[in-house]
C-alpha cells in the first residue's frame, strides 16, 4: 500500500525461539547494509553512490552485497518494506471488536512508536526516514518500484480486512476501497511533514497523522461549504 512507514533495521521480536548464530550474523550484515546505503543516499545522493561503496562501508565485498540485494533500487526500498511488513503484523494483532479503520488506524501508530523508539536519532530515525521516502518521490526507478510495492501491500491490506469482517472482497468491494483511502491519506500525512515542525520524532508524525485522519470523515460528507 502507498503506507510508508519509518525504516528499522530490525522489527522488535514477535516471540518464538530466536535464529541461530548463523542467521544472526546474515541478519546484521543485512541490516548493516540497508543502514549504510541509507545514510550514504542521504549524504551524497542516490544516484552518486555506488554499490562498490555501500559494500565498502560495510566492510564486505560487492559480492556479498549482491547476495542480499539484487541491486541499489532493492536495498533503497528495503528500509521500508521492513516496516511495511511490520505494520501488516501489527494489523493482524488488532483487536477483533475494531472496525477495519480503527484497526489500521492503531497499527500504524503502534508501529511508529515501536520502530521510531528503535532509532530517536541516525540513519533510522523518523527525520531521516521522511528524507528517504523524498529521495524516492525525486528517484522516477525507486518510485516506481515503491509504488509497486503500495499496490501489492494495498491488495494484502485488503484481503486481511475481508478476512477480519467475514467477507469475500471479490464480491465486497469495501475492503479494497478502505485499502486504498488508508494508504493514500497515510502517503499524503507523510509527504507534508517536514523537520522544522514544532513535534518531530515519532510522536510529531503520529500527531501529523492523526490530523489527516480526522479529516477524513469531512472530506467524504457531501457539504464541503463550509470549514472542516
Amino acid at each position: 500500500m502507498a503506507a510508508q512507514l519509518p525504516p528499522a533495521a530490525t522489527a522488535p521480536a514477535a516471540g518464538g525461539t530466536g535464529p541461530g548464530l548463523r542467521e544472526r550474523k546474515k541478519q546484521r550484515t543485512r541490516a548493516a547494509l540497508i543502514e549504510a546505503a541509507h545514510r550514504l543516499f542521504l549524504s551524497q545522493g542516490f544516484a552518486q553512490t555506488t554499490v562498490d561503496e555501500i559494500a565498502s562501508a560495510v566492510d564486505v565485498s560487492q559480492r556479498t552485497f549482491f547476495r542480499y540485494f539484487a541491486n541499489k533500487d532493492e536495498v533503497a526500498l528495503a528500509v521500508l518494506a521492513i516496516a511495511e511488513d511490520y505494520f501488516i503484523d501489527r494489523l493482524r494483532r488488532r483487536p477483533a471488536e475494531e472496525n477495519p479503520l480503527q484497526a489500521m488506524r492503531a497499527a500504524i501508530v503502534e508501529s511508529w512508536r515501536d520502530l521510531g523508539a528503535e532509532h530517536r536519532t541516525g540513519p533510522g530515525s523518523v527525520t531521516s526516514a521522511l528524507e528517504l521516502l523524498q529521495i524516492i518521490e525525486d528517484t522516477p526507478t525507486l518510485l516506481a518500484a515503491h509504488l509497486r510495492r503500495a499496490a501489492e501491500q494495498e491488495r494484502v491490506v485488503a484481503r486481511l480486512i475481508a478476512a477480519r469482517e467475514g467477507l469475500d472482497p471479490a464480491e465486497d468491494l469495501r475492503p479494497t476501497v478502505i485499502a486504498a483511502v488508508f494508504g493514500s491519506v497515510l502517503r499524503a500525512a507523510h509527504l507534508s511533514w517536514n523537520a522544522d515542525q514544532e513535534e518531530s520524532g515519532p510522536e510529531g508524525m503520529i500527531a501529523l497523522i492523526g490530523r489527516y485522519f480526522d479529516q477524513l470523515g469531512p472530506a467524504l460528507a457531501g457539504d464541503w461549504r463550509h470549514p472542516a
